[in-house]
């Protein structure tokens, strides 16, 4: 009886020793890391694969869970590999020692009895085929079980078993041979991935089709014994002959997985539309042959509401060492063009400046640190706020940020997340609105967003987990006002477009023609393409409206072909109103008045209708006080009878582009000589000699070396001078220096000229090829 007792005791010291002596050994001998490293995925939203990174060994996997992985496939996996792996410890002695029994008959390996737990065991760290690798490979198995759940086991062996080649991971086979997600599986492809691992490089299926057919038929055969799925899906499985989808490893958006790729993540989740990037990386392939040498290219889409990214080309062709194709242009500083204007005119509707309608001056300008022009030929003279953006004239948009400010302006959009650089320690200027700072093309794409979502602007989400973060660009009515105009809207009784009705757009082009840009808004969707070198170097005859808009249209089509994708445009919000103004005083009068030299309808916000702005640093108003006498002559103000007139004068600086009846000479009345008034207004006397206005000159012949060269000077200037050839800056003088200009090209010829004081002087004449028999 005693010695019954003490039994027990034994028992339980000799299992505490066995446990001691197995933590021991374990933490001597510790179980290597099961995660497999180094390989990674990018997944588009809807899971397909973008990219692959492989690991040091060139392996590709595509991580997954249980859930993930279709039930079909965890039948056939655990009926043919291991039937009672949720019910043994990590080794089955039966099937072990059945294994022993057929090798010692055979005299040599025939069966392994290896578990799925073993075969993780032996993945994890591979060993010898010999009895001390079988021991170790079971002990490796009893460390796996202590420290993992079986299906934390089952995980590992799905995402870790090796397909054949470079595939490890069934999610990997699965994209790789079938073209699918493991989820989706069939009942025949779920019995033909089961079996591949058991010898992968024999039984690939892209080399050995009927090896591994016939494997797999065994498979099915054997569920069949176990009933483990109903005969007639059996029958339907084994008549079907194995088809493998066109091997394609993952290969989109490959700037964008670099820039995301992580140290430690397997799998990176986008919001990428897979079936979009894979028809704008068709699109810009076919584009690339277009395109000059060395040129590439950058697309952005987003959805606008949720500012998740639809699609991301970086470059024109990532192998493309010419053109740089390495290179992300997304990402990249440069100048924005003329990009940047649409902010500029909502923040002057916000802040009153101006309403749509709004008369502003498309003349020469002088500054002290440089000479805006135009990128069109020539000046327009008087231009309304919405046709100066919409033709995206430089002269009004500068006129403009005069008022707003410079700096105020560069604040606004910093603290809307639309960062701006500037060459070394610049400031802001004049100049950031016609190109002169730098910016991403993904900043742009978020400014734009905001003409689609009420002002609100928001960073660029890349990957579904990351929060939106809204920022205040402008006001809702200040934002829909400017994508009206840009969608070809002018005015409020303006025709609707039937064509891309909804969607609004706006080029840039950087100085020297080095960038080429176009960004467009609308139905629900924002778009950006930079066109250009990635070396800054210039493209002549490059420019925005040629080479980037045009791809952006066809983006913006691509879009409008999918149902359901666009999803229309905010409605109008209640700021925004609608009044008759008139030109030049920018206000509403009745239409009757003879103050009302040209009435338009305007947007407005808020029911504000402010006055016309005069350039900055010129007296010019547009109202003027002037008395007349019973006749209606001008008279001094303390004449006898003298009575009271205001009287709306366009600005001095729009003489030259003004008909004859609209100028100040003709608009303010005769002078009564018997009591004149004490000042009177002065129209521009300021005149460009060398050329008779309308004048047809006839150029050389073409075999000749002869020019046609015109010698130009000025009467009644004051100080210097600064001259302008179609718009763009050609010389500079003082008021009493002729200058010569040699004209090669023929075509209208638009020659301006602006002196110290402000005043301009307009002359127009043409250049004309000689008559040839």
């Amino acid at each position: 009886m005693p010695r019954l007792r003490q039994l027990p005791l034994r028992t339980a010291l000799l299992l505490l020793l066995c446990w001691l002596l197995f933590l021991l050994a374990d933490r001597l001998d510790p179980l290597p890391d099961v995660q497999a490293s180094g390989a990674q995925v990018v997944l588009a939203r809807d899971g397909q694969p973008l990219w692959r990174f492989a690991d040091d060994e060139g392996v590709w996997r595509y991580p997954v869970t249980l859930d993930e992985v279709s039930p079909l496939y965890l039948q056939a996996l655990l009926d043919y590999e291991d039937r009672w792996f949720y019910l043994h410890p990590g080794i089955n002695p039966p099937a072990l020692l059945r294994a022993a029994w057929l090798n010692l008959r055979h005299g040599r390996i025939v069966s392994g009895g290896s578990t799925l737990s073993m075969q993780v065991a032996r993945i994890i760290e591979p060993h010898s085929r010999t009895w001390q690798g079988k021991l170790h490979q079971i002990w490796r198995t009893l460390q796996l079980e202590w420290h993992h759940s079986k299906d934390e086991i089952l995980e590992i062996y799905l995402n870790r078993a090796p397909f054949g080649g470079t595939l490890e991971g069934v999610s990997a086979a699965s994209w790789a041979y079938l073209s699918k997600p493991a989820s989706e599986l069939t009942h025949a492809e779920a019995a033909l991935l089961a079996v591949l691992p058991q010898a992968p490089s024999r039984l690939r299926p892209d080399r050995h089709a009927q090896r591994a057919q016939a494997a797999r038929d065994k498979l099915l055969q054997r569920l069949r014994q176990h009933a483990t799925w109903p005969a007639q899906q059996i029958d339907e499985a084994l008549a079907e002959e194995i088809w493998l989808a066109p091997r394609q490893e993952p290969a989109l958006a490959p700037l964008l997985a670099r820039r995301l790729r992580q140290p430690h993540s397997g799998r990176i989740r986008t919001t990428i539309d897979f079936a979009l990037q894979q028809r704008l990386e068709q699109l810009l392939a076919s584009w690339k042959h277009r395109l000059p040498p060395r040129v590439s290219a950058a697309i952005v889409v987003a959805e606008t509401a949720s500012m998740e990214v639809r699609a991301y080309l970086g470059s024109a062709d990532l192998h493309d060492e010419q053109r740089s194709g390495h290179v992300d242009m997304v990402q990249a500083v440069r100048s924005p063009g003329s990009t940047l204007k649409p902010f500029l005119y909502a923040l002057a509707l916000e802040d009153g400046l101006i309403h749509s309608e709004s008369l502003l001056q498309d003349v020469p300008r002088h500054h002290a640190s440089y000479q805006p022009g135009n990128f069109a030929r020539g000046f327009g003279g008087p231009v309304s706020a919405s046709e100066a953006l919409l033709n995206s004239l430089n002269l009004p948009a500068v006129q403009l940020l005069e008022h707003y400010g410079s700096q105020r302006f560069d604040a606004r959009l910093q603290q809307a997340g639309i960062r701006l650089q500037y060459p070394g320690d610049g400031i802001p200027n004049l100049a950031l609105i016609l190109g002169g700072t730098g910016a991403k093309l993904e900043d742009l794409v978020s400014a734009y967003a905001a003409l689609g979502r009420n002002g609100s602007t928001a960073p660029l989400r890349y990957q579904p987990d990351t929060p939106l973060q809204p920022r205040p660009l402008t006001t809702p009515g200040a934002a829909w006002v400017v994508q009206r105009i840009l969608s070809g809207h002018l005015q409020p009784n303006s025709a609707e477009q039937q064509r891309r009705q909804g969607f609004a757009w706006k080029t840039g082009t950087s100085h020297g023609h080095r960038d080429a840009l176009a960004l467009g808004v609308g139905n629900g969707h924002v778009i950006g393409v930079w066109v250009g070198r990635p070396d800054g170097t210039p493209v002549p005859g490059q420019y925005g409206q040629v080479s980037a808009t045009p791809l952006l249209l066809q983006v913006y089509d691509i879009l409008a072909q999918q149902p359901g994708r666009l999803t229309g445009n905010p409605s109008q919000p209640p700021a925004v109103g609608v009044a008759a103004i008139c030109w030049p005083g920018g206000q509403p009068l009745a239409a009757d008045d003879g103050n009302c030299r040209r009435q338009r309808i305007a947007w407005t916000l808020d029911g504000i209708t402010p006055p016309t702005l005069n350039l900055a640093g010129l007296s010019q108003p547009v109202w003027q006080r002037i008395w007349t006498d019973d006749k209606g002559r001008q008279v001094a103000a303390d004449c006898q009878q003298a009575r009271p007139t205001d009287i709306a004068l366009w600005p001095a600086t729009l003489e030259p582009w003004l008909p004859a009846g609209e100028r100040r000479s003709r608009r303010l009345p005769a002078v009564n000589t018997d009591c004149p008034p004490v000042t009177q207004p002065v129209a521009g006397e300021l005149r460009i000699l060398g050329v008779t206005p309308g004048a047809r000159l006839h150029l050389p012949p073409l075999r000749s070396h002869e020019e046609l060269v015109v010698e130009f000077s000025v009467e009644g200037a004051s100080g210097g001078l600064w001259w302008f050839l179609n718009g763009r800056p050609l010389q500079q003088t003082d008021g009493s220096t002729a200058f010569q200009h040699a004209f090669t090209r023929p075509g209208k010829q638009q020659l301006s000229v602006i002196d110290s004081n402000g005043q301009t002087a307009l002359l127009e004449f043409s250049t004309v090829l000689p008559v040839t028999d």
